[in-house]
């Protein structure tokens, strides 16, 4: 009894706590992005909340089912603590039953020896006394009559306690037909609650698998646009890894165009340039080509104080051919060339004349190929005006002539009417030329150059070539009897055209 106390007590506690146990909850968070994310997002959260309906309907049903099979066991509890009961009145009714019937057969036990003990004083007697023996079978059918009527009592009684031990096994037997029924009753309520929660399981079920296969419907497209995703992606880095590589291909191809742009060596920079008729140009070199007119002194003495600003390494003008030109313009480049902290260095490759000449004959130093030709010879110019004006205008150009002309005779060791006179002896019309080599006797130039290595040239010529003019480019043309000339622009105040012209090229 205590222990089925004890067991029904735990039931009830796990019963209750299991009613009022906590039930789980999920949080979903939704996600923002494109409107098929937001759509998957929604469906998810959809499905995650059915999910979690499911769930917690399926634990109500569980917590019901729960319930009835605790009831079921509480009641099952209760029949046996009836049933126990029971036993214990039937045992105590047994055990009545077990007292009467020894303590009957303890009174038959007194009267069989009272019996026997009447026997024998009736023998006793008998033998004694005959005379008596009407009186004592008297008393002897007497004694039978009590004797048969305990007896008869005796029977009653065990007749009455085993009616009510049949009686009491009886209402045992309903008692336990009953529980039997009831228990039956209970079982099949429990079978038909087992089987409507089955039955509600495979609903559930049914609708999980729905929810599933929609689900995994939607994870597939989900997947597959994934995969689309992902094959769109490697393509397009397929495509961008081949246009990387192209412009990559491209870039060195343009880096190895540049690279042969350019010969990528550094120009030398010597101190002694010239050695053994072989003569080293670096990049600090100014072109002299052409006609010398305004601008050009600025092209050149630009040059040669920005080469000065960097260091006192040799600074070269090179001329290929130079007529001459503006007396002013070239005599700036003579007093820059002759203040240059850097020596300043003129080489002739083909030609030098007139105003070119005066600057290759007046440089410290000056190179000439044996086959260049170097010309000096007066100065000539047109000039307009009155009597007194063209007077004025020609002792302006005696007065250039003497500052320009004096100290290349002075070089040569002659004076300036023997430089004059020797031009006339070479040449009728005054113009003096000589080869490199015989240039360098005269000391036209300081020295004869057979081999010129130019260092500074480092990029590639044909993409220089593409470099714009100089602004004092002069454009030639054609006349109407189609010889060509090129147009000399208006000179300066006071300057004079110092320039060799034959052929009336220069116009």
């Amino acid at each position: 009894m205590k222990n089925t106390a004890l067991l029904l007590c735990a039931l009830m506690l796990a019963w209750t706590g299991r009613a009022f146990g906590q039930l789980p909850v999920m949080a979903t968070s939704l996600s923002t992005g494109t409107p098929e994310q937001a759509e998957l997002s929604k469906i998810t959260a959809e499905n995650m909340i059915s999910d979690q309906k499911l769930k917690k309907k399926g634990q109500q049903l569980n917590d019901e089912k729960e319930d009835l099979r605790l009831q079921y066991e509480l009641q099952v509890q209760k029949q046996k603590l009836k049933n126990a009961e029971l036993e214990d009145a039937l045992d105590r009714l047994s055990s009545e039953n077990k007292l009467s019937s020894e303590k009957h057969r303890r009174d038959l036990d007194a009267l069989q020896a009272a019996l026997d003990k009447a026997v024998t004083e009736n023998q006793l007697a008998k033998e004694k006394l005959k005379e008596g023996l009407s009186a004592l079978e008297t008393e002897y059918e007497r004694l039978a009559a009590q004797d048969k009527l305990a007896d008869e009592r005796v029977k009653a009684e065990t007749a009455n306690a085993a009616a009510e031990l049949q009686k009491l096994g009886l209402a045992n037997s309903l008692t336990a037909e009953r529980n039997k029924s009831l228990l039956l009753g209970l079982a099949q309520q429990v079978e038909t609650l087992k089987l409507e929660n089955d039955l509600k399981a495979e609903g559930e079920r049914a609708l999980v698998l729905a929810d599933d296969k929609e689900k995994r419907s939607i994870e597939l497209a989900v997947k597959r646009l994934e995969l689309e995703e992902r094959r769109i992606k490697l393509e397009t880095l397929a495509a961008d890894s081949r246009q990387a590589r192209l412009k990559s291909e491209l870039d060195l191809r343009e880096r190895k165009w540049d690279w042969k742009k350019e010969a990528n060596t550094e120009p030398a920079y010597l101190a002694q340039p010239f050695r053994e008729g072989r003569l080293v140009i670096s990049d600090r070199r100014i072109s002299l080509n052409g006609p010398i007119w305004t601008g050009v002194a600025d092209y050149v003495t630009e040059r040669i104080h920005y080469f000065n600003n960097i260091s006192s390494s040799p600074v070269f003008i090179v001329i290929d051919r130079c007529p001459g030109g503006s007396v002013m313009e070239g005599y700036r480049i003579v007093k820059a060339m002759q203040a240059s902290r850097a020596p300043v260095y003129v080489v002739v490759k083909s030609f030098a004349a007139s105003m070119a000449a005066v600057i290759t004959t007046m440089a410290d130093k000056s190179y000439v190929y044996p086959n260049a030709i170097v010309l000096h010879h007066q100065m000539s110019t047109m000039n307009w005006g009155n009597m007194t004006q063209l007077k004025e205008q020609l002792d302006l150009a005696r007065e250039w002539e003497r500052r320009l002309h004096v100290p290349v005779a002075k070089r040569m060791g002659i004076s300036l009417e023997e430089f004059r006179k020797k031009m006339y002896e070479k040449n009728s019309n005054g113009d003096w030329e000589e080869f490199g080599d015989k240039a360098v006797d005269l000391k036209w130039a300081s020295d004869v150059v057979n081999q010129i290595e130019e260092t500074g040239f480092v990029k590639n010529p044909d993409v220089a070539s593409n470099m714009p003019k100089p602004a004092f480019w002069l454009d030639e043309r054609t006349d109407e009897k189609g010889a060509r000339f090129v147009a000399l622009p208006r000179l300066e105040p006071f300057d004079f055209y110092f320039i060799y012209n034959p052929d009336r090229y220069y116009r």
